[in-house]
């Protein structure tokens, strides 16, 4: 397991998640449906909004596997990404 920071594209959901949370992340492009890029991750850690640095949304740490990771950054670089709570 590997920590992986990821920008959720809707601030206000990341408020609503707490430590040891579980989520699944989802991409939604442009072209076609939205797809599951990670289930059942766990919320590792919610920084606080005055410590972020970037443009919208909110930053989420997840606990996830290392492939988790790199398909997290992938999808976070061509799509929006958003949380629903397992």
């Amino acid at each position: 397991m590997v920590s992986a920071p990821v920008r959720i594209a809707d601030a206000a959901t990341v408020g609503l998640l707490r430590p040891g949370d579980r989520v699944d992340v989802v991409a939604a492009e442009r072209t076609g449906p939205p797809r599951v890029v990670a289930a059942g991750a766990r919320v590792a850690e919610v920084p606080h909004a005055d410590r972020e640095v970037g443009e919208g949304g909110a930053l989420v740490v997840l606990s996830v596997p290392r492939d988790t990771a790199r398909a997290l950054v992938g999808a976070g670089s061509v799509a929006r990404l958003a949380v629903t709570l397992c």
